[in-house]
């Protein structure tokens, strides 16, 4: 018999993003909840087949969401605060919808919940909030209405829940502070979640799957004991032969495995691609439960490349030593990849081959499960087995030696910049001759749908490159003369001509290849489209610096130059899993410096090189961060800025991810400014700020760009005072928290007014003093 096969999770978007396209639909008064709901209603079922034709024995239900899972848990839970709830909107999709995005009209003004980093994705999840009048308990149906709609559908399903440990440790309270856990509120999380059991198990279902990544981080006091406090009090509720699955991802869980086998549950998921060797360890040390089936998460959730049978293999043999109960997995959710590579037909098929998007996942799993089941005879008869060694077999592409040359010559000189950040900042001060709390964005401004039918048309050969880079022309031109006119002290040129900020800088280098629809959703109906670096990295031209040099020219105020940083890049890009992730960032770190330095010559005073991403690959384990990460990445960006002129402002960016613990690593960088999120997080990386004395500049967003609403004056001169009273002024940059791309005109154009106005009115107070 074959071994089980189970899939966590499966991408919600749609092949062609559909569900994306729909919601913003309805968000755009095009049409109602009802063609959205449609929608969802085919995705589903769409998906559903898809996965029970690849013969997936557990297919995953309540996977899906218009917005995030963890937001949805919240409003399963009942964790919806009183500003929302007091809309009273007759739909619940648009309470859902208030909460992930805010909300400002008739009915009140809201902002919406922090948002952040899902783990060392580039997804994002919406944060809960949990007060004291919280009244915790099952309030929705959503979960139960999908698995009863698969089975309508003839697919019986495994239903999926963010596990209870993980929604509490990643909930905060009203002041966006960690929950404390009192008896009472870990008892009505966990009667609502074996309330869930109970009924699961009245709908026929028999696997459920309580999704625990939180498990993989380090444990704080108490973490173990909320842990088996909550599990204590909901196995009791399986009944009628329902199973539990506690799936864990992104690491390991070796120092809170054998609790976990001491509970009971039916099944355990181990991340085996992340969390390998520790995850092989543990089992091999505490074994398993008895009936207890063990999860091989062998099938990475997180790239695109070919799964390498024989290696899988290993790992399955590996546990099947332990026990016999063993089932073959995702080693997460396939939400983090795209849906498909049919249709990748521009990649040619001796490339495609290399790939693996979400459906072909699918195959993957099936296959390695046939194949551990197989006798020797018949894994050497194997066509599939033959056909996906040879991928490995051989190199696959020859190195740059010009690059390897490139890198040897290095020295720690070329990471060092001179002179001081402080005399840097001092000679930067005389030659800007900016006022004190200067104003700035983030770098891009609206892409209108006038803007997005350009390029297209670009790309099809309806506009030819003349009258493209006119209408470019005439974009910058528009936004220098409107950036000017409300005041902005240091202006952008709004990167009309930039797709995507990776995809736009890959364009422009060897060693990347790109496809047509590899969409991924980051947040909400946010996709991005990651290019793939396929072998070594160099820049092939010039990037940047025609256009920025283009709208220095249109102003006698200061342009800052935008690039992208090698760390972001390269996360926010399918690496290479061949050589290292270090080398293939010193090899953009190389390609962003050249670019630095022609920026320079070509008159361009303030260069930001955004990392936004940074944070976001930091490992999971504290022990891990520095020899892991830390120590590559923070020189892979000194090596970017080293050699420019201590005149010349360097700044960067971060955003959606939790500072406070890397402080002194952001500081290391060296950059002279950093502008990071921080609206969003209720300002609480200014308490990390203030007890580091952090040396660089910075600009902590005043207002969150990522809702439509527009913010007040009056409001954001609550925020920068808040600043100012934990940071100097002369060290703050006031701008908002990320780029402007995805707004609208209607909503950026006021809210940057109001910002230079509150900017002026705290300018003017403290002048008076």
């Amino acid at each position: 018999m074959t071994a089980l096969t189970s899939v966590s999770g499966f991408p919600r978007i749609g092949g062609d993003r559909e569900l994306k396209k729909s919601i913003e639909g309805y968000w755009k008064g095009r049409h109602g909840l009802d063609e959205v709901r449609a929608t969802a209603r085919r995705l589903r079922e769409r998906h559903w087949r898809l996965q029970a034709d690849a013969g997936i024995d557990l297919i995953p239900s309540n996977d899906f969401s218009y917005y995030d899972q963890v937001l949805d848990t919240a409003i399963l839970l009942n964790a919806v605060p009183q500003r929302y709830a007091r809309l009273a909107f007759a739909d619940p999709e648009d309470t859902l919808f208030a909460m992930a995005r805010g909300y400002q009209g008739d009915k009140g003004d809201v902002t919406a919940l922090p948002m952040k980093k899902w783990f060392t994705t580039n997804y994002h999840y919406l944060v809960p909030e949990i007060d004291d009048a919280t009244d915790i308990r099952l309030n929705g149906t959503k979960p139960f209405d999908e698995f009863e709609e698969a089975k309508a559908l003839g697919i019986h399903t495994k239903p999926v829940l963010v596990g209870p440990y993980t929604f509490l440790k990643l909930a905060r309270n009203a002041k966006a502070e960690p929950l404390t856990f009192d008896r009472g509120l870990i008892n009505a999380v966990a009667q609502a979640y074996a309330q869930a059991l109970t009924r699961f198990a009245e709908l026929g279902a028999t696997w459920i799957q309580f999704d625990e990544p939180y498990l993989v981080l380090d444990k704080e006091p108490g973490d173990v004991e909320l842990f088996k406090s909550l599990y204590t009090k909901i196995l009791p509720a399986r009944a009628d032969g329902v199973k539990v699955l506690l799936n864990t991802y992104f690491g390991h869980i070796a120092d809170v495995y054998e609790t976990v086998v001491l509970l009971g549950f039916d099944g355990i998921g181990l991340d085996l691609i992340e969390g390998r060797d520790e995850n092989l360890a543990a089992v091999g040390k505490y074994g398993a439960g008895e009936s207890t089936v063990l999860f091989a998460g062998v099938v990475n959730g997180r790239n695109i490349w070919r799964n390498d049978y024989a290696a899988s293999l290993g790992l399955v043999d590996a546990l099947r030593r332990v026990t016999p109960n063993v089932a073959v997995a995702t080693a997460c959710s396939l939400l983090h990849v795209p849906f498909s590579t049919a249709g990748e037909d521009g990649l040619g098929d001796d490339v495609r081959r290399h790939f693996a998007f979400a459906a072909e996942k699918l195959g993957e799993v099936r296959e390695i499960a046939e194949l551990a089941d197989a006798d020797e005879d018949a894994k050497r008869a194997s066509e599939a087995l033959a056909a996906n060694q040879a991928l490995f077999d051989g190199t696959r592409v020859a190195p740059d030696q010009a690059v390897a040359a490139r890198l040897a010559a290095l020295t720690d000189d070329d990471f060092v910049r001179r002179p001081a950040r402080a005399e840097r900042q001092r000679r930067q001060r005389e030659a800007l001759g900016l006022p004190l709390l200067p104003t700035t964005t983030i770098g891009s401004f609206p892409q209108t749908a006038e803007v997005r039918a350009a390029r297209a048309r670009l790309r099809k050969g309806e506009l030819n490159r003349e009258d493209y880079d006119a209408f470019i022309r005439d974009r910058i031109d528009e936004v220098i003369a409107r950036q000017e006119g409300i005041g902005l002290d240091v202006l952008v040129h709004g990167e009309f001509e930039r797709n995507d900020m990776v995809e736009y800088f890959g364009q422009r280098l060897n060693g990347f290849l790109f496809t047509r629809n590899a969409w991924v959703q980051s947040y909400g109906t946010r996709c991005v489209k990651p290019p793939i670096v396929w072998g070594d990295v160099s820049r092939r031209e010039p990037i940047t610096v025609g256009w920025s040099s283009y709208a220095q020219s249109r102003t006698d105020r200061v342009v800052k130059g935008m690039l992208t940083g090698p760390v972001t890049i390269l996360n926010w890009s399918w690496p290479r899993e061949d050589v290292s992730h270090e080398l293939q960032t010193q090899q953009l770190a190389l390609a962003i410096r050249d670019e630095v330095l022609d920026l320079e010559a070509a008159g361009i005073r303030v260069i930001q090189i955004d990392e936004a991403a940074l944070r976001e690959k930091l490992p999971l384990r504290r022990s891990d961060w520095h020899a892991r990460y830390l120590d590559w990445a923070i020189p892979a960006f000194r090596l970017v800025h080293s050699a420019v002129r201590p005149t010349t402002q360097i700044h960067t960016h971060m955003c959606y991810s939790e500072f406070n613990d890397i402080i002194r690593d952001i500081d290391a960088m060296d950059a002279d400014v950093i502008s990071f999120e921080a609206s969003r997080g209720d300002l609480v990386v200014l308490d990390a700020i203030h007890d580091a004395n952090f040396e660089t500049e910075a600009g902590p967003g005043v207002y969150d760009i990522h809702s439509p609403r527009i913010p007040s004056t009056d409001e954001i001169v609550e925020r920068i005072d808040q600043i100012l009273a934990k940071m100097d002024a002369s060290k703050v940059w006031i701008n908002p928290d990320c780029g402007l791309k995805t707004r609208g005109n209607e909503e950026t154009w006021p809210s940057l007014e109001h910002m230079v106005e509150a900017t002026r009115a705290v300018r003017a107070r403290l002048a008076a003093r």
